[in-house]
């Protein structure tokens, strides 16, 4: 009771000086800068920090108050501060400030939000450049936009908030030769890292789950639940390359579940294929969106991050590019 008592205390404290901090820096913003950005008025900000500084202490000084200026500058709307400092603490804000890209900076606070990241969490998930990696962040603005003002309003995750592309393996520590069930066996060893790694609401149901149709027995490398999407997920495991004839077998294994396995009030199946690699043109002509399956890749040992970077940006430009283009044969 007491524990329970303090973190109550601590919780509401955090979200009265989350929004002390937002209403100070909002009215230096409009009353001292007039709405101009920070660097304009240094002089007059400055000698406030030290008044303030004199008065309340050291959180106060001109270093934090342009730091509240940017706040109230990058999170304008005073009802969606309300609603994320429930969830969010003044150190979660302070990492997301710095970005300046407004979709990615929606979706990590509103991601943070719905799954209750600590600071670190949040931290790790910018580190690995989870947004990028996203199927959302491939599609048009006006689209991450819709999608992003859904989650806002009625906490409805999509799969494209939730899969990837691609998957961050490299804690698994597998070097050059393995099988896919030396893959299987070490996402096993690591299942907490894993379902880190794979996103919200995941949870492991099953391993080489078998299957008979016709006298002949299949078996799904890995089946999971995602609480969120309310469907199982399957994933297929692939050392190789990714092939056509892969996503047949897949879709086999998702019409199996659906009849078999879906319980009432649950959406249909859906399938990851994990594989070494892919190409992107084959991927779009099977229009596999439209069967429930999602094709990525996995690394299991990491380039430098700017290799990283430029990679999945490339990615997100020649997905834009597609769906700009209008061209007939790709997904809508």
């Amino acid at each position: 009771m007491i524990e329970q008592s303090r973190a109550q205390l601590a919780q509401a404290a955090n979200a009265a000086l989350t929004t002390l901090y937002w209403q100070v820096g909002a009215r230096i913003r409009q009353h001292v800068l007039k709405e101009q950005r920070a660097e304009y008025g240094a002089e007059i900000v400055a000698t406030l920090g030290r008044q303030l500084e004199t008065k309340f202490g050291r959180g106060f000084g001109e270093k934090n108050l342009r730091r509240m200026v940017q706040f109230a500058e990058t999170f304008p709307d005073a009802e969606i501060v309300a609603t994320l400092r429930r969830q969010l603490g003044w150190s979660h804000f302070k990492a997301l400030i710095p970005m300046k890209d407004q979709l990615k900076r929606d979706f990590y606070a509103e991601m943070c939000r719905v799954d209750g990241w600590s600071t670190r969490v949040l931290q790790q998930k910018i580190d690995g450049m989870l947004y990028e990696r996203t199927a959302l962040s491939k599609k048009p603005e006006k689209l991450i936009r819709a999608e992003l003002a859904t989650l806002r309003n009625e906490d409805r995750l999509t799969p494209d908030l939730v899969f990837q592309d691609p998957y961050l393996l490299d804690f698994l520590g597998l070097r050059d030769t393995y099988s896919e069930q030396d893959l299987e066996a070490a996402l096993l060893r690591e299942i907490e890292r894993f379902l880190l790694e794979l996103g919200a609401g995941f949870a492991f149901v099953e391993r080489q789950k078998r299957i008979v149709l016709d006298g002949d027995d299949y078996y799904i490398d890995l089946l999971f639940y995602n609480r969120r999407l309310r469907r199982l997920v399957l994933i297929e495991l692939k050392i190789g390359d990714f092939k056509p004839a892969d996503s047949g077998q897949v879709e086999l294994y998702l019409r199996w579940l659906d009849r078999h396995e879906k319980q009432p009030g649950e959406e249909p199946p859906l399938a990851i294929i994990l594989c070494a690699g892919k190409k992107s043109e084959t991927v779009e002509y099977l229009d596999l969106g439209r069967s429930g399956i999602h094709v990525a890749e996995y690394l299991t040992e990491l380039p430098p991050r700017e290799v990283l970077r430029q990679r999945f940006h490339a990615a997100i430009a020649a997905a834009r590019a597609r769906i700009e283009r209008h061209d007939p044969r790709d997904p809508v």
